[in-house]
């Protein structure tokens, strides 16, 4: 694996699908655990409220099928998601935020989210600085990922 996050843009899954322009996708330089543990971890110790971890593979094998390690991770802080909620109801809908961790294989784990500043302000009307912050997410994941090896 590399030792860095980079961009899907610049070095795609592995699973041959399309990948939405409007998707993050980071390489970890971890297995699919670690990197569950670094993002969660932290995302806690930045002040994020985790609302839910939801084990996609784990549903999918209480159905019967089978899913690739999946985990889409819930996540917020009031603080700032209570505003925006305030200034269009309907902004409710992307939050709180999203990041799913995945393995493509077994040595290809990423990390995908979407940048919620440019669809609340586009999509919702919401002021442009009122949304800001939001954009310090990819900082946060990065630094998640860019650890020293666990």
């Amino acid at each position: 694996m590399t030792t860095e996050a980079t961009q899907a843009n610049e070095s795609a899954p592995t699973t041959g699908h399309a990948h939405p322009a409007s998707v993050t996708s980071l390489r970890s330089p971890v297995d699919f655990y670690a990197t569950l543990t670094r993002v969660i971890d932290t995302l806690k110790q930045h002040g994020m409220t985790i609302f839910a971890d939801i084990d996609q593979s784990a549903a999918a094998a209480s159905a019967g099928t089978s899913l690739r390690p999946t985990r889409l991770v819930l996540f917020g802080n009031p603080k700032g998601g209570t505003p925006v909620m305030a200034a269009n109801p309907h902004a409710g809908l992307e939050l709180p935020l999203k990041v799913m961790v995945w393995a493509a294989s077994a040595d290809d784990v990423r990390v995908d989210f979407l940048n919620p500043g440019p669809s609340l302000s586009a999509l919702y009307g919401i002021d442009s600085a009122q949304v800001a912050g939001f954009g310090g997410v990819v900082k946060l994941l990065e630094a998640a990922l860019a650890k020293a090896s666990d």
